[in-house]
């Protein structure tokens, strides 16, 4: 992605100061990342290397007003956003957050939020669905998992492989977390390779994530579906995310993000109600859009630019500026 040439970044800002003036007509645009890779991962073809994602900041630097989200949502409520006004996040709490998206936004003196599921920020510093991923990357070119109930998988190529993911990751996603953990593992036991046990952050690196200027957020502790546990399971997931995180920072965390975080689909009110206990001043969803004055602070709409070229990226994160929804579950 090339620089935005001057005349093309001001007739943008232009067009942003019309769809999002600030003030009591301001809009919040929130974007939601996950990893930020050190090299391009054909079997991450979604998540962006730190070249990409560093083109990708110059570009919302240069058309938005980048806030941190704590004080975004504070002057949303007020009305009381300056023109343009995004945020930066990252869900589940991934090592390369710290080591590879943190010296690109403090170069930049770019805030963010990470929002860390804390039941990875120690030996277990692994998802269940990097437990697939890792799998796939090391099985051999027939990866038959019938024997577990799931399919068989010809893996002859890197696109074969990122298919194997997809599919053993729809599969697994909506399981009870217990359930959809030992099934992660039994892929892994069949393949039977090691695989990396420090791809989520530590106790140690959530910490230094104040010094890129990145705040901290609570994601529950093991990242279920919430509308798929028991309530007083969601409760604990939910309040000890934030109990965990305040004792690693010594700081209060008062904002959390819904895991998969789709209204109705993966929690409801009754989610919003137990992060409202909890004590939250706000928290994220998925659902798309950017979030106007009449927006519920406990569910911020999110969204992902993905275009390849400047213009078409800039482009699309000030349109979604028009999406202003009042997500409720």
């Amino acid at each position: 992605m090339k620089p935005l040439p001057a005349l093309q970044a001001r007739l943008l800002r232009t067009f942003g100061d019309f769809v999002a003036p600030g003030g009591s007509r301001g809009a919040l645009l929130i974007l939601i990342y996950h990893r930020v890779l050190a090299e391009p991962d054909p079997l991450l073809p979604d998540e962006p290397d730190a070249s990409a994602f560093a083109a990708q900041m110059d570009v919302l630097s240069a058309v938005c007003n980048v806030l941190p989200l704590l004080e975004a949502t504070e002057r949303l409520q007020r009305g009381a956003l300056p023109p343009r006004a995004a945020c930066i996040t990252f869900d589940d709490g991934y090592a390369n957050n710290y080591s590879v998206a943190g010296p690109i936004l403090r170069a930049r003196k770019l805030p963010a939020t990470v929002f860390v599921a804390t039941g990875y920020t120690n030996n277990a510093r692994r998802m269940f669905n990097d437990t697939v991923i890792e799998s796939v990357r090391r099985a051999p070119s027939i990866l038959d998992l019938t024997a577990l109930e799931l399919p068989r998988f010809e893996l002859h190529d890197d696109t074969a492989r990122a298919r194997a993911v997809v599919t053993l990751l729809r599969a697994l996603r909506y399981l009870d977390p217990s359930q959809r953990l030992t099934r992660a593992e039994e892929i892994a036991e069949h393949v039977g390779a090691a695989l990396p046990n420090d791809l989520m952050m530590s106790e140690q690196q959530v910490r230094g994530l104040d010094s890129f200027g990145i705040a901290v957020g609570a994601h529950t502790v093991t990242h279920p579906i919430l509308k798929n546990v028991e309530a007083a399971f969601a409760e604990r997931e939910i309040a000890a995310s934030k109990a965990t995180l305040e004792a690693i920072t010594a700081a209060p965390v008062p904002l959390f993000a819904y895991p998969n975080g789709r209204p109705k689909q993966d929690y409801d009110s009754s989610h919003v109600a137990l992060v409202r206990k909890a004590g939250f001043k706000a928290a994220v969803s998925t659902a798309f859009g950017a979030a106007g004055r009449s927006a519920d602070l406990l569910q911020l709409p999110r969204m992902l630019p993905w275009d390849p070229t400047a213009f078409r990226y800039s482009l699309r994160l000030l349109w979604t500026y028009r999406d202003c929804i009042p997500e409720t579950a």
